[in-house]
């Protein structure tokens, strides 16, 4: 099995990028840098842990359809800490 999650763009123009995350448990997004604001709609429920570039852990419960936001630069990897998929869309806004 393949340790990245796997990403589907489902959308993308000149104002915005939609794309769908779908995790095994133990996968991750590997590191990364949010070029762009970002809001994060879960699909299903699920554990996340989020890592930061210095190595901190901050772990999230996810619960399905209960959205959040984040301001672009935002740096890290995300992985599946749970024991089932998880899946979420990232809605990045490349325009104001």
């Amino acid at each position: 099995m393949t340790t990245t999650a796997r990403a589907s763009v489902q959308h993308e123009d000149e104002r915005v990028r939609v794309t769908r995350w779908d995790f095994e448990p133990g996968q991750s997004t590997g590191r990364h840098v949010h070029a762009y604001d970002y809001v994060v709609v879960p699909v299903t429920d699920g554990r996340t842990d989020v890592i930061a570039p210095d190595g901190t852990v901050t772990s999230s419960q996810l619960r399905a359809g209960e959205s959040y936001a984040r301001a672009a630069g935002a740096e890290h990897e995300v992985v599946n800490a749970g024991d089932l998929p998880l899946a979420f869309v990232e809605v990045e806004m490349k325009r104001a």
